[in-house]
């Protein structure tokens, strides 16, 4: 399985539902960055991504998106594919 990183903040209702969805198609370890604790993460995560807003989530080296994004992959069929490494 790729492996999941994820910029987050502790009160975020968008990160919780993507770890909901990706816990549901069986991701065990989410590597969790925690931008309302380490300020120059979200500056990194904004020159990664140009976005501002959290979940930023990567799967493998696959920048997805935040959560309305991972749950268009889902709806699509495609995040199982990505999640076994088959992007």
């Amino acid at each position: 399985m790729a492996a999941v990183r994820m910029y987050t903040t502790a009160v975020c209702p968008y990160c919780i539902r993507a770890k909901q969805l990706l816990n549901a198609r069986g991701v065990t370890e989410i590597e969790e960055i925690r931008v309302d604790l380490q300020p120059e993460k979200r500056e990194e995560m904004m020159q990664k991504t140009q976005r501002r807003t959290v979940p930023q989530i990567y799967i493998g080296e696959t920048h997805v998106g935040g959560c309305d994004d991972l749950y268009a992959l889902d709806a699509a069929g495609k995040l199982m594919p990505l999640l076994a490494g088959n992007s």
